[in-house]
């Protein structure tokens, strides 16, 4: 039984990879388009969503049959766990990948701004570094390299903060270039929120690995209420 329970888990682990790695590519093929301002790419985004979703229901549906037939305990129930929130987080950066791909539309089709896409090219290489290093930190079961992923969330963060207020000045400036500027402050904003997926499954390996709750300054909260001593 043993060994049929870390069959199902490798293919779990398997299938999760094979998702991030359509996330990732989606991430790439819909900054790409936005990049060299072309909508030769719209189709293949919207293809490897579907595969994305298809497997979101698969890995559901194979964590459940873990559950249900093998009742698992400790590290193997934390294993589950992670899977299926690693498996949401997947999907919603599928999701936000195609929110990228729809907003370009716009303003690819539109002239080009004058300072062009201010800090958005370096979010999407951040975004897609972290999401890469937590499935990672996942495989290898790497403490480190999942702190490490967060860590990196305040600089996409304060990139996004560097777009939005740049873009908000462009506005003020000329509003002939409104509705491209609060399009590539959509984007931006798909892209922290990919950078927070990324952090949400880097914080999801630290639970299975250690058994930490560490969302939410938990675990920092964990220390300041510990009784010396204890």
């Amino acid at each position: 039984m043993r060994r049929r329970f870390e069959e199902i888990e490798e293919e779990l682990k398997n299938r999760l990879l094979h998702m991030g790695s359509l996330a990732e590519e989606m991430i790439h093929l819909a900054v790409t388009g936005l990049f060299e301002r072309t909508d030769k790419f719209i189709q293949q985004v919207f293809d490897r969503e579907k595969e994305v979703n298809k497997l979101h229901i698969e890995v559901d549906d194979r964590c459940l049959k873990l559950l249900a037939l093998y009742q698992p305990a400790s590290s193997d129930l934390r294993f589950i766990m992670a899977a299926v929130k690693i498996n949401s987080d997947l999907e919603r950066i599928g999701d936000q990948a195609v929110n990228v791909t729809q907003t370009s539309q716009f303003f690819i089709h539109n002239p080009p701004l004058e300072k062009k896409l201010f800090d958005i090219p370096r979010m999407a290489q951040l975004a897609t570094q972290m999401l890469k290093e937590s499935l990672d930190a996942f495989v290898n079961k790497d403490v480190e390299l999942a702190r490490m992923v967060m860590t990196r969330d305040s600089e996409e963060d304060e990139l996004k903060r560097g777009a939005f207020n740049d873009l908000l000045k462009l506005m003020q400036s000329d509003p002939s270039t409104i509705q491209r500027a609060l399009g590539l402050i959509l984007i931006s904003r798909n892209l922290e929120r990919i950078a927070d997926h990324a952090t949400n499954i880097a914080e999801d390996v630290i639970f299975m690995v250690l058994g930490k709750d560490i969302r939410h300054h938990a675990e920092d909260e964990t220390e300041e209420n510990r009784i010396p001593g204890s």
